[in-house]
């Protein structure tokens, strides 16, 4: 999850998926690469702010981060 990658063109079919430990239908998702980096640079305010209490709330309110295709979960 190393934000600072500057990611390649495969970044569009892969996506980061925080899973709710409360909610099974909740998920936050944000487009990556095939090692899970995130390029904060590209997300918009309100994605970046998901992204990083995500990435603060793992073990309370998500689970471990998963890198999968885009589309399949």
């Amino acid at each position: 999850m190393n934000t600072r990658t500057t990611l390649d063109s495969s970044t569009s079919t892969y996506e980061l998926r925080f899973q709710s430990l409360f909610d099974e239908g909740h998920a936050l998702c944000f487009p990556c690469n095939a090692r899970g980096d995130v390029d904060l640079d590209a997300l918009s305010t309100r994605a970046r702010l998901n992204y990083l209490r995500a990435r603060a709330t793992i073990g309370r309110d998500y689970a471990l981060p998963a890198v999968n295709r885009h589309g399949l979960h």
